[in-house]
């Protein structure tokens, strides 16, 4: 598989995390990485970390690129001026330089999946960039409906209704019917990208005490519970809503293949306290695949070589995994045998049966 690596922000702790990643050979076995970005800052990065032997090929597109080999595709200005922990106007047009070539190539299929290295939100807008993050930008470059930031690890997966929305507008913005588009993306998620056949998902609550039945908000009775009620008449297994402070407290996320968190830093929160350097973002809803780590750009400790790559290595792990997972999910869909199955979505077990053994 050939999988794309925008590099993020070059004053950031994005190439540090490439480079010890892509170090490792056992990598090289499972896919071709190629970078989209300089050499030059690449060397420059490799110098500052004290790294000897790390030297991509240089190559002009990913049709030039071979097995057992690691690739870099010059899409920025030579002349770039890298000031490690800074952020910079020239680091931003350069993130999005590398970003829309990757996403060239990944539209025109030369890409099996996309790693989106952390950029600043904030140097990256420009004319052809106004977007609060990877996330919208990809939503409106494929033209998705509806896309969900998803949060993976090996312990939990954590969608989010509101993504970076701010708080004074999360009462209005969250609606029953986004609710139940979230649910429907999340449930065909899990099935199609990670092979998790009828899944069931815990849903949070946005107030207090997921409202306290209506002491302290509303939205739960007038909102939540319509949408987790319409959810289950499409034939997804949807409980709660949860409220978010004892569900994660008391670890019943264990007993969930997946988490619907209606906002931002209540569903963030709680993962990154539990999978801050092992973490992945995901973007479900999409009809490509992109990852990337769950962290920033960490200028603070751009250039220290004190980066963990741990969270960016298993952005390519799940890259590679949730392509493989789709090929193989419409190989079996394509399959006669598969006929008169039972339809994406049905269970054994009722949702009522589910909340009398203890989920309620």
């Amino acid at each position: 598989m050939k999988i794309g690596i925008s590099h993020g922000d070059i004053n950031g702790i994005s190439y540090e995390v490439i480079i010890k990643t892509l170090l490792d050979p056992r990598i090289l076995e499972i896919c071709t990485p190629i970078i989209y970005g300089s050499a030059k800052v690449a060397a420059y990065h490799r110098k500052a970390l004290n790294i000897e032997h790390f030297s991509p090929t240089a190559v002009n597109s990913p049709d030039e690129a071979r097995s057992n080999k690691a690739y870099i595709i010059n899409c920025v200005d030579e002349n770039i001026r890298v000031e490690l922990g800074k952020s910079t106007e020239s680091a931003g047009i350069a993130s999005y330089a590398a970003l829309k070539a990757a996403t060239d190539d990944l539209e025109l299929g030369k890409l099996d999946a996309l790693i989106t290295g952390p950029v600043n939100k904030h140097n990256i807008q420009h004319s052809a960039f106004n977007y609060s993050g990877h996330t919208e930008y990809l939503q409106a470059r494929f033209k998705a409906k509806e896309v969900m930031m998803l949060m993976v690890s090996d312990l939990l997966k954590v969608g989010l209704v509101a993504g970076h929305v701010p708080i004074s507008a999360l009462s209005s913005f969250i609606t029953e019917k986004l609710i139940v588009d979230k649910l429907q993306i999340l449930a065909r998620s899990l099935l199609t990208d990670f092979g998790i056949r009828n899944p069931r998902i815990a849903v949070l609550g946005l107030n207090p005490h997921a409202g306290d039945n209506g002491l302290l908000g509303s939205e739960e009775q007038e909102v939540i519970i319509p949408a987790i009620e319409k959810a289950k008449q499409k034939g997804i297994t949807a409980l709660g809503p949860y409220a978010a402070d004892g569900f994660f407290g008391a670890g019943r996320f264990s007993r969930f293949d997946a988490v619907l968190a209606m906002f931002h830093d209540q569903g963030l929160s709680p993962f990154k306290a539990l999978n801050m350097e092992s973490g992945v973002n995901y973007t479900a809803g999409l009809p490509v695949v992109r990852t990337s780590p769950a962290h920033g750009t960490a200028f603070e400790l751009a250039g220290k070589n004190e980066a963990s790559p741990s969270s960016f290595r298993n952005a390519m792990y799940l890259a590679i995994d949730v392509a493989r997972s789709r090929k193989l999910y419409d190989e079996i869909s394509k399959d006669p045998l598969m006929e008169g199955q039972r339809k994406d979505g049905d269970r054994d077990e009722s949702p009522e049966d589910l909340e009398d053994q203890g989920e309620s």
